[in-house]
């Protein structure tokens, strides 16, 4: 059989059934929202455009908010892409809410978490367990432009944002809230709090509840506003500091019931895991359109041969990155009780190549990277700055941590080589899927669907071996990654029972892995599930060398390139470059 028509068999396996014409009008419909966005906020590279990069990268160095291009997103509606369909809004699906809202990322990460993102962040408790008065005021809320900030409990390994909390406790009509914490995003503009407050002095997983307050309803003399922080990231004035001196609450603002805040962390904050990690590849499609153009001017659009295979590499890496990205944000809607690991490892994986890619295209910009007020070079340096904040730095790291090493030794007893396959629409674009309900989200339990598609995939591939060329080379590749999976699989069964298995260094080795095997699988699945709309990504070069990097990461044998991959891929990005197309999974048309 040629290889045209194995490849094609294996796709057909994941999309044979085809979308759904209402599905992929809706995807549709998430494009065009980011199409008007785009349009809106004009060209970004463009000095004069009062919206565009130069201006933003000079509102970061006033370590001011950009005003201008605040009001003009809350003037367009973007509220309401973090208001679920039910009460109004328009968000359906995570996976769609990052597509609509990347124009933003694409020009400031911090833009994006200032006005909007944070909000999504802060109200999935209401969403997931509020009344249906508390959710009815917060989509008005959000609808009209305003926002919310979220007030987080303080945690182990705590930066800035997470140290300190707050107590509130109970009396006879509801709360006393005490506490003071300084470093709160949007804290001054916010018209609500959702707060992570102390309701018990125990440790323990009853030993919080979350509470929903209005700043303008709170007594005189309650909640005192605190100055300013400045931070090395996100440096436009997003973040001040709140003091409550034993500001009654009543108990109407308690969300859910008490002592549910862990539980309503645990199971909300994956929400967030996934769409953190979509967006910032926005944000770096950004700094690599700008290395291809650094190599590029004045050469007819050639690029400089020595920076080829860097440029190459990022490019599949940020694709390795939305298909990560992409599986875990429409596992919340296809499987919302089984996608908390995957959550944690995306946003443990993802933030980590991406700080790599940065990096590696810093060498290539050059001199250019220094040109930190430049629309055309000025993204990177900010970038690498608001890049941890976004992702909480090391405390992020320690928390995804925290829900993958418990259960390691579980998924090797009871899910690794013995689960099912996840549903072929989990990678396949337009597939009908659910809306988001945050009330389904689940707690982790063991359970790993994404390694049995790697492990369906490699056996698919199994027959590529025989034709040759990339093909074979995938299929390989897919082997040697099952047998990652199983050596990992030994090693973990091998976990010692007791907390102190929990925080040794050997086994939180083991979680760093299992995240990159559960990425090898995401791309495999996506590449899989193609059906031929897009040939680039239909054919294997990508994969070939997203996996290739992937299991170097992991430091395991991987086959040589074959003839012509890094050559393809580089055409592609070439490609996409001069077309104004982004470097991701959707190749959408950009506005420049």
């Amino acid at each position: 059989m040629a290889t045209t028509e194995v490849t094609e068999t294996i796709h057909s396996t994941r999309a044979a059934a085809g979308p759904a014409a209402g599905p992929l009008e809706e995807e549709r419909a998430a494009l065009r929202r980011a199409a008007r966005l785009d349009a809106l906020l004009g060209d970004p590279y463009d000095p004069a455009n009062p919206h565009g990069i130069a201006e933003l990268l000079a509102a970061d160095k006033r370590c001011e908010p950009p005003a201008a291009t605040e009001r003009l997103l809350a003037a367009s509606g973007l509220g309401a892409e973090f208001v679920p369909a039910e009460f109004g809004g328009r968000l359906t699906r995570a996976d769609l809410l990052v597509k609509a809202l990347r124009p933003v990322f694409r020009r400031d990460v911090a833009l994006g978490f200032g006005y909007g993102i944070t909000s999504l962040f802060s109200t999935a408790a209401v969403w997931a367990a509020g009344t249906p008065r508390q959710r009815a005021d917060t989509a008005a809320l959000l609808l009209d432009g305003g926002r919310v900030s979220i007030l987080h409990h303080e945690v182990a390994h705590a930066n800035a944002i997470l140290r300190d909390e707050f107590t509130a406790t109970p009396g006879a009509v509801g709360y006393t809230l005490s506490g003071r914490k300084d470093v709160i995003m949007n804290a001054s503009r916010a018209g609500a709090y959702v707060v992570y407050a102390r309701t018990s002095p125990e440790r323990g997983p009853r030993s919080h509840s979350v509470l929903l307050l209005r700043p303008d309803e709170l007594p005189a003399g309650g909640v005192e506003q605190l100055p300013r922080v400045p931070t090395p990231g996100m440096r436009g004035g997003l973040f001040s500091g709140l003091e409550f001196n034993g500001c009654p609450v009543p108990s109407g603002a308690l969300v859910g019931r008490p002592g549910e805040g862990v539980a309503l962390a645990l199971r909300t904050f994956q929400v967030n895991r996934c769409l953190i990690p979509g967006l910032a590849v926005a944000a770096a499609d950004t700094v690599l359109h700008s290395a291809v153009r650094a190599v590029s001017a004045g050469r007819d659009g050639r690029t400089v041969r020595r920076w080829q295979k860097p440029l190459t590499g990022v490019f599949a890496d940020l694709l390795a990155c939305d298909s990560m990205a992409t599986v875990a944000l429409r596992a919340l809607s296809l499987l919302p009780e089984r996608a908390h690991v995957l959550a944690a490892a995306v946003k443990y994986v993802v933030p980590d190549l991406l700080r790599e890619d940065l990096e590696a295209l810093s060498s290539v910009l050059g001199s250019h990277g220094y040109e930190h007020g430049s629309p055309q070079y000025g993204s990177l340096d900010k970038l690498m700055r608001d890049l941890p904040v976004a992702g909480l730095g090391h405390a992020g790291t320690a928390a995804c941590q925290a829900v993958i090493v418990p259960q390691l030794r579980s998924m090797a007893e009871r899910s690794w080589f013995r689960a099912e396959e996840a549903p072929p629409e989990l990678f396949r674009a337009g597939a009908e899927l659910p809306a988001l309900d945050y009330r389904l989200l689940g707690i982790a339990s063991g359970d790993d669907f994404l390694s049995a598609s790697l492990v369906g995939s490699a056996a698919r591939l199994a027959g590529s071996r025989a034709v040759g060329g990339h093909l074979a080379v995938l299929g390989e590749l897919a082997e040697t990654f099952v047998n990652e999976l199983r050596d990992l699989r030994a090693r973990c069964l091998r976990i010692p029972d007791g907390r102190a298995a929990l925080t040794d260094p050997a086994v939180v080795v083991l979680s760093d892995r299992f995240a990159l095997v559960l990425a090898a699988a995401s791309v495999l699945g996506v590449w899989e599930a193609q059906d031929g709309s897009d040939p680039f990504l239909a054919e294997p070069a990508w994969a070939v060398l997203a996996l290739t990097r992937l299991g170097r990461r992991l430091g395991i044998a991987v086959p040589e390139l074959p003839d012509g991959c890094l050559e393809q891929v580089l055409d592609e990005l070439v490609r996409r470059y001069r077309g104004g197309f982004s470097c991701d999974l959707d190749g959408r048309e950009l506005v420049r």
